[in-house]
Order: C-alpha cells, then sequence, then structure tokens
C-alpha cells in the first residue's frame, strides 16, 4: 500500500501555504508565491517521492488553520505533531531552529556553535534553509552576523 501525504492549501496574511501532513505530523508548510511554484513543486516532489496525495482531513486542515491563526495574531502556540524528513544533521539544526524563542534571533555562527560544529556555518546555513515547515520551524528567526536579513526561501519580505 503506498503511503499518504494529506494536502491543503491554507490561507495567511502573508499569502497561501502548502501543507503537506502525514500519519505521523506536519512535514511541510511551504510559502505558495507567485513565480515559485515550480520551485516549490520540485522541493516536494524530492522530497515526498513515492507518495500518493490526497486532500487534508477537516480536522488536521482545522488544526493547522488554528495555529496559523495563532501566529499571526501573535500568539505562540505549540505546533502541531512534525514530521521532520531529512538527513540527521538537517533534522538536528532544525531541532534547534525549534528551541529559539518566539520575537527572538539568533545568528548562523551561533546556531553552528551551539550545535557544537562552529567551523560548519555553510551547512548549518544550508540546512536553515532546507527546512520544509515554514514558520513552525523557525528558520526566519535566523539572521547574518550583522543583524541583516539573509536570505530566505520564502521571500524576504515574508521574513
Amino acid at each position: 500500500m503506498q503511503p499518504i501525504l494529506h494536502r491543503a492549501t491554507m490561507q495567511t496574511p502573508v499569502g497561501p501555504m502548502i501543507a503537506l501532513m502525514s500519519e505521523a505530523g506536519l512535514c511541510a508548510l511551504e510559502f505558495e508565491l507567485p513565480g515559485r511554484q515550480k520551485l516549490l513543486s520540485t522541493r516536494l516532489e524530492k522530497w515526498f517521492a513515492g507518495y500518493k496525495t490526497a486532500a487534508m482531513p477537516d480536522t488536521s486542515r482545522e488544526a493547522v488553520a488554528k495555529w496559523l491563526t495563532a501566529y499571526f495574531q501573535r500568539g505562540f502556540p505549540s505546533p502541531p505533531k512534525l514530521d521532520l524528513r531529512g538527513t540527521p544533521f538537517e533534522r538536528s539544526v532544525w531541532e534547534a531552529l525549534l528551541e529559539i524563542p518566539p520575537a527572538k534571533t539568533t545568528t548562523y555562527s551561533k546556531l553552528a556553535e551551539s550545535l557544537g560544529v562552529p567551523g560548519a556555518l555553510r551547512a548549518v546555513g544550508a540546512a536553515v534553509g532546507r527546512n520544509p515547515i515554514s514558520l513552525i520551524v523557525p528558520c526566519h528567526r535566523v539572521v547574518g552576523s550583522d543583524g541583516a536579513l539573509r536570505g530566505y526561501g520564502g521571500g524576504l519580505p515574508q521574513k
């Protein structure tokens, strides 16, 4: 039996997002921005090759929508159950991102240091950039060492 990913498009104040949920939890929440559809489609296909997609059940869709609504109202609710999919190193970076408190930022170098790999700044940056669960796994809270915004897959205006 082919595993199923449930998919929904969620409307947010900063644009639509694609949510994908497996049996284990939310595994993707990506901005669906004009001009990025092909890139997004390629990323999702790569991450979830071999899965059949289906509409997200109402209860799951409502849970994600409730979280997004609370988040955009400056609430920081507990995230839905997550299904982080990546290499062990990527997952360690994403788990470290989950430790960044709401309304706080960190730098790529501090993040690398906290992981015990201060010389792996580029690898940490690449893993941050491959985070498939925007907003919930807060890659947008990572800034350059000078405090300036740096590249963000969802677009700098969203960051």
